[in-house]
């Protein structure tokens, strides 16, 4: 760390040097992951720190470096190296035979472990921040070259993603094969826990969760932030026209799930009750089974170049979650930029909003019903639930102060 001496009454300042691992390219900002972690990394920046990004350029998630590096800026340097993440039906059934998460292997990667060497040579630093347990694996190497803190942001308890999934999943064969990968990839977390020196959860509700499963050491929430100055608020009007938005990577399992059971469950219902509501579905990798689903009202728009003029053309915005863990950042977005989010109580994990005061909740097809029956016939609370929904986002998840709380844990850390 250095001590740095600004501001008119010189008060002394410590900068840190911070190395963020990445399993995949943290831009363009279109899926939780990418939005937390840059939001983070700007935050800490705004605040004097300097960043160092290390990621993975995946086959799933590619992106051109040199096209967007100009993007970057609140990264002193960036790094990366190529990865085939995607997932390989034969490696997959050997791994059933192996004590291995199939999960973790994907992400073990030995160009990375030898650029992770290299930067360490190269450079001192304070943190090595893992978002997520994919990088678990690098900490035998962060250990040897270099004595910064180790650092786990948990985006997700990702054992307990596979766990929902199966509980959820109606074949038998599929069931079995979730809740075995559950298991090895419960096993893997909870022995990681123990080679970290600080947790950060993305909520108070995980935080609570890594703590059952053993974790005693310092740890404090870290939710999504965002620079709310990029989100332009507006507010939803009652009697204005309704449409519906949903958004969301479409290759990632919660969220396919979620938009099958609403589309078959609940969507032949509400386009019989509302003839003229039409619900615009957008996501990065959009598989050709849900672009034939358009029909009915259904509009297939696949990946959309901006998230945030998306959400903000539909005044409702649904998020029907059955699995996943974590906090849901689409939901965040859709909050500050004014939406009405109809979400389900897991949706809301990790946000503290109320339903028909922030947002609307429904747990099941009959009260999804009766949510959009709620929009039709009381618009005029639409206007109070949109005002409500981005003073909630303004008091919890500003990037600033989010960082702020990390600067302050990895100070007293290392005090």
């Amino acid at each position: 760390m250095q001590v740095v001496i600004s501001g008119s009454h010189r008060n002394p300042r410590i900068t840190m040097q911070i190395l963020q691992l990445c399993k995949k390219f943290p831009y363009p900002l279109k899926d939780g992951e990418s939005i937390a972690v840059s939001y983070l990394a700007q935050g800490l920046h705004r605040l004097g720190h300097e960043i160092t990004l290390l990621a993975m350029n995946t086959t799933k998630h590619p992106v051109q470096v040199n096209r967007i590096k100009h993007n970057l800026s609140y990264y002193k340097a960036i790094h990366h190296t190529k990865l085939d993440n995607e997932v390989k039906p034969l490696h997959a059934f050997l791994n059933l035979f192996s004590s291995d998460s199939y999960n973790i292997s994907r992400f073990d990667n030995e160009a990375f472990r030898q650029k992770l060497i290299s930067v360490l040579n190269r450079q001192k630093f304070d943190v090595v921040q893992l978002e997520s347990l994919y990088l678990a694996p690098y900490i035998d190497v962060i250990r040897e070259c270099s004595d910064a803190q180790v650092v786990l942001r948990a985006h997700n308890v990702e054992h307990e993603i596979w766990e929902r999934m199966s509980v959820n999943e109606p074949t038998a064969l599929r069931r079995w094969y979730f809740d075995y990968s559950a298991r090895k990839l419960k096993k893997y977390e909870i022995d990681q826990l123990s080679q970290i020196d600080q947790l950060l959860p993305i909520s108070p509700i995980d935080e609570q969760k890594f703590r059952k499963l053993g974790y005693c050491g310092n740890s404090v929430a870290v939710p999504i932030g965002l620079d709310l100055g990029e989100f332009d608020y507006r507010e939803v009007k009652g009697g204005s026209p309704l449409s519906v938005s949903f958004i969301g990577s479409l290759d990632w399992m919660p969220n396919i799930e979620a938009l099958n059971w609403f589309i078959e469950a609940i969507w032949p219902h509400l386009n019989l009750i509302f003839p003229g509501l039409k619900l615009h579905v957008a996501g990065r990798n959009c598989p050709d089974w849900i672009r034939q689903l358009q029909s009915n009202n259904i509009i297939i728009e696949g990946e959309v170049e901006d998230s945030r003029k998306f959400l903000q053309q539909h005044p409702l915005t649904v998020v029907p979650l059955l699995s996943g863990s974590g906090m849901r950042a689409k939901i965040i977005e859709a909050m500050a930029l004014g939406r009405v989010v109809i979400t389900t109580t897991l949706g809301l994990e990790g946000i503290n909003a109320r339903d028909k005061h922030d947002v609307l909740i429904a747990d099941s097809a009959e009260e999804f019903i009766r949510k959009f029956r709620f929009c039709y016939h009381h618009q005029k609370h639409l206007s109070r639930i949109s005002q409500n929904a981005r003073k909630l986002i303004e008091q919890d998840f500003d990037h600033l102060a989010v960082a702020r709380s990390v600067e302050e844990s990895y100070q007293l850390y290392n005090k």
